[in-house]
C-alpha cells in the first residue's frame, strides 16, 4: 500500500520551507501569506538501513525503498471554508491522503508575518480543526437529504443515515471526528470514509515548528504536546531541515547531533506516521532488487503478498520467511539456511517488521 500525506496549516508556519525540506522540492516559500496557490506533490523515498545491508549481502541489488507522498495545500485561515483565502479550494487534494500533518507555528520572529500579528499554538490549532469541521459538515449537509431519501426506500440503508447523523451532530459541536473513539471505532466509519472521503476523520499528526532553541526546550515542547494528546506530536525547525538536505549523510547526523537531535524531520514523521495509522513494512531481497513493502499491522501473509500483486494473494500457497537480523548474521540466505533460520508459514502466518520473506504462489490460467 501507499502512503500518502496531506499537510496543513496557516500561511506562514514553515508549511513550504518544510515541505522543501522533506522532498527535496524547491517550491516558493515566501514571508508572505498565500505563496503557495497550488497544490504541490512530491514522493520520497522512505529511509531504511536494513535495505542497504541487504543490497550488500546480494552483492550490490538495487534498492527499491518504500515511499510517502507530501501534498502540500495553500495554507488555510479563518473562513476558509466560506471561501476565504485560498486552501478551501484544494481541500479535496487530501481527501484521498491516509493521514494530515497540520504544521503549527512555535517560535517567535517579528519578520515573518502572522495572519494574526502574533503566533498563538492554541489559537492557530483551532483556527484549522474549525475549518475542517466546517468542510465536513458541507460534505455531510450535501449527502444526508439524498441519504435519508434513499433510506425511506431501502429500510437496509437507514443504519447509515442514522450514522451520518450522530456524525454531523458531534462537528456539529465543533468537534473532528477522530477526537471521538465512539465514532472511529465503529464498524460503519470505513463506509463513511469510502463514501464521504471526510477529512476529520484522517488521523492528525501535528509538527510544531520551532526554532533553533525551541528544539532543546523540554518544557516548551511538553507544553505543546498536552495541546494535541493524545495525537502524536513532532518537533522540527524547518529551517534546520533545509540545511540537512544539502549535506551528505555524515555531516548531516553531525549537525542533528549538535542541536541535540537523532533523527531528522523526515525519520521523525514517518515513523509517527506509521506508528498512528498501525502501519509496517516488511523486505524482500534478491540479486534482482532488494525492496520495503508498506502493509498493516496485523496483515496475513496472503494479504502481504497482495500488497506486490493481487495474483499473489489469490494463487498463495506459502511464505519463505527468515528474520532480518537473522539472515544479516548468517551473512548469506544459504547460511540461514543451513542455520535453521528459514521458515516456512501458511496463510495464517500475522506479519512481522523485520520479516525477509519469498512468497510462493501459483496462479491458475
Amino acid at each position: 500500500m501507499s502512503l500518502s500525506i496531506g499537510i496543513v496549516g496557516l500561511p506562514n508556519v514553515g508549511k513550504s520551507t518544510l515541505f522543501n525540506a522533506l522532498t527535496g522540492s524547491s517550491i516558493l516559500a515566501a514571508n508572505y501569506p498565500f505563496a503557495t496557490i497550488e497544490p504541490n506533490t512530491g514522493i520520497v523515498p522512505i529511509p531504511d538501513p536494513r535495505l542497504d545491508k541487504l543490497s550488500e549481502l546480494y552483492g550490490g541489488a538495487p534498492i527499491k525503498p518504500a515511499t510517502v507522498t507530501f501534498v502540500d495545500i495553500a495554507g488555510l485561515v479563518a473562513g476558509a471554508s466560506q471561501g476565504e483565502g485560498l486552501g478551501n479550494q484544494f481541500l479535496g487534494h487530501i481527501r484521498t491522503c491516509n493521514a494530515i500533518v497540520q504544521v503549527v507555528r512555535a517560535f517567535d520572529d517579528p519578520n515573518v508575518t502572522h495572519v494574526d500579528t502574533e503566533h498563538n499554538p492554541k489559537r492557530d490549532i483551532d483556527v484549522i480543526n474549525t475549518e475542517l469541521v466546517l468542510a465536513d459538515l458541507q460534505t455531510i449537509d450535501r449527502r444526508l437529504p439524498k441519504l435519508d431519501k434513499e433510506a425511506r426506500a431501502n429500510p437496509k440503508l437507514k443504519p447509515e443515515a442514522d450514522f451520518l447523523r450522530e456524525a454531523k451532530a458531534l462537528l456539529d459541536e465543533g468537534k473532528p471526528l477522530h477526537s471521538e473513539p465512539n465514532i472511529m471505532n465503529d464498524e460503519r466509519a470505513a463506509w463513511l470514509q469510502r463514501e464521504l472521503q471526510l477529512i476529520t476523520l484522517k488521523p492528525v499528526i501535528y509538527v510544531f515548528n520551532l526554532d533553533d532553541n525551541g528544539l532543546a526546550d523540554e518544557a516548551q515542547k511538553n507544553k505543546l504536546r498536552e495541546l494535541v494528546q493524545p495525537a502524536q506530536s513532532v518537533f522540527v525547525c524547518a529551517k534546520l531541515e533545509s540545511e540537512l538536505h544539502s549535506l551528505d549523510p555524515a555531516d548531516a547526523a553531525e549537525m542533528l547531533e549538535s542541536y541535540g537531535q537523532t533523527e531528522s524531520g523526515l525519520v521523525q514523521l514517518i515513523h509517527a506516521a506509521y506508528d498512528t495509522l498501525g502501519l509496517q513494512s516488511y523486505l524482500t531481497a534478491g540479486d534482482k532488487e532488494v525492496r520495503a513493502w508498506t502493509v498493516p499491522k496485523g496483515a496475513t501473509a496472503p494479504q502481504a503478498a497482495g500488497v506486490i500483486h493481487g495474483d499473489f494473494e489469490k494463487g498463495f500457497i506459502a511464505a519463505q520467511i527468515v528474520d532480518y537480523n537473522d539472515l544479516i548474521a548468517a551473512g548469506s540466505e544459504a547460511a540461514a539456511k543451513s542455520a535453521g533460520k528459514v521458515r516456512t508459514e501458511g496463510k495464517d502466518y500475522i506479519m512481522k517488521p523485520d520479516d525477509v520473506v519469498e512468497f510462493r504462489f501459483n496462479v491458475s490460467k
